[in-house]
């Protein structure tokens, strides 16, 4: 993937790792969904200890709105979550990786 100036596209990218009950409750789909309807790309996968990995990239109000909208989900529980903003791609789409 090609790196692109950040400030050339308003864009910023997340690289995060969530904590909680974020497996089996349809939290990549979801997470998919919204990324989807808010312009994110990125992708998000399941890890072995439980946790959940995704990259994001957008406008930091979408990435935050995503989060919010996840933490209302009535299935989801995030206990905690690591962020980095990493540098942003030129890619497109938003998918589950397995």
């Amino acid at each position: 993937m090609q790196v692109i100036a950040m400030e050339k596209w308003g864009e910023i990218r997340k690289h995060v790792y969530v904590s909680g009950r974020v497996q089996g409750v349809g939290f990549r789909f979801r997470t998919q969904q919204l990324a989807r309807g808010l312009n994110l790309t990125g992708w998000v996968r399941n890890l072995d200890d439980g946790r959940v990995e995704m990259e994001l990239q957008g406008r930091e109000e979408e990435i935050d709105r995503l989060f919010d909208h996840l933490k209302q989900d009535r299935y989801i529980m995030i206990d905690s979550f690591q962020t980095a903003q990493i540098p942003p791609v030129k890619e497109s789409g938003f998918r589950v990786r397995y």
